[in-house]
């Protein structure tokens, strides 16, 4: 194992970190060198090198550093056995109390949840805003948003608590989701028609759904939450958009005949896409398409787009 040691500086360069890291890593989280040679300094082997790529990359996400170093030690195959930390009872923190469920998801996530339960608006947005620009939107939504906003409902339903941690989420969502809206510089006008459901309330996903079409520089104009019938139709006829989205997320406001009176509407969209879980897939009148997530939305917003730039050019 000694020839396979490295040196700090050599780690340093390999993880393009600096030395003075390495030591502040070693010295209050323990992720330090363990080859030692009598006579000499102590040199990091292959497994130190693992635990420090694990604390650069879970950093450079933005978790904290004592999370990122909980996870490094932890690692399979990295961690002595003895140095791992205990499974502890779901539901449960470190000095008690409730924590947001999040399942497999990662460390990002995590540590966003802790946040959240913090009521700390200025890291979830600081987490929020790192993963958009690090991995884009829909990696953000689907990696890191959804599993949070999934455990605060989850944890809401059994406890009928986190009322206030759900509304600061929420909001802090909105606002990077909107920042998003407002960096970005569309490629051609407006033709997607974003709105939600008759008495539909919950505008995340929709809102996430803009977000990612403006970072694809497509176009959309969004109504927002509670948009009766006739509004979107008069919508709809005012401003001939090649796709509508309809979201819902529940049954009660998932009403099919919504759908049939856009397909009637005299500037009838080319495509109209029922988006969320409260659309049941054989209700859905002929010529509607259920996207499955939020990737599949996107893309087939693209292919209006396209096919529009296409019909232009011939």
């Amino acid at each position: 194992m000694a020839d396979e040691a490295l040196s700090a500086g050599a780690v340093a360069r390999r993880l393009g970190v600096a030395v003075t890291t390495l030591r502040t890593w070693h010295q209050r989280y323990g992720l330090g060198p363990s080859e030692h040679v009598p006579g000499h300094h102590r040199r990091y082997t292959p497994a130190d090198l693992a635990r420090l790529e694990i604390m650069r990359r879970l950093t450079a996400q933005g978790v904290t550093p004592a999370e990122a170093a909980r996870w490094a030690r932890a690692a399979p195959d990295v961690a002595p056995a003895g140095d791992r930390p205990r499974a502890r009872a779901a539901g449960t923190r470190d000095g008690g109390g409730a924590t947001i469920p999040v399942g497999r998801a990662g460390p990002a996530a995590r540590g966003l949840a802790r946040a959240a339960m913090r009521l700390d608006s200025v890291a979830i947005s600081a987490a929020i805003a790192h993963s958009i620009e690090a991995d884009g939107v829909v990696a953000t939504w689907d990696g890191l948003l959804r599993p949070v906003l999934a455990g605060i409902g989850e944890r809401h339903a059994a406890t009928a608590g986190l009322v206030e941690v759900e509304h600061l989420v929420s909001r802090c969502v909105s606002e990077a989701f909107a920042a998003v809206a407002r960096a970005a510089t569309p490629g051609d006008p407006p033709r997607i028609l974003l709105a939600c459901a008759d008495e539909e309330q919950h505008s995340l996903p929709l809102e996430a759904l803009a977000a990612a079409l403006a970072e694809a520089g497509v176009g959309y104009r969004m109504l927002g939450a509670r948009v009766p019938v006739a509004a979107l139709v008069e919508a709809v006829n005012r401003t001939g958009p090649a796709a509508v989205v309809i979201w819902s997320h529940t049954r009660a406001t998932a009403d099919p005949a919504q759908l049939a009176a856009l397909l009637a509407a005299p500037r009838r969209p080319l495509l109209v896409l029922a988006a969320g879980p409260g659309w049941l897939a054989d209700s859905l009148p002929a010529g509607v398409v259920r996207p499955v997530d939020l990737t599949e939305a996107v893309s087939l917003a693209l292919a209006v787009r396209d096919s529009l730039g296409q019909s232009t050019a011939d």
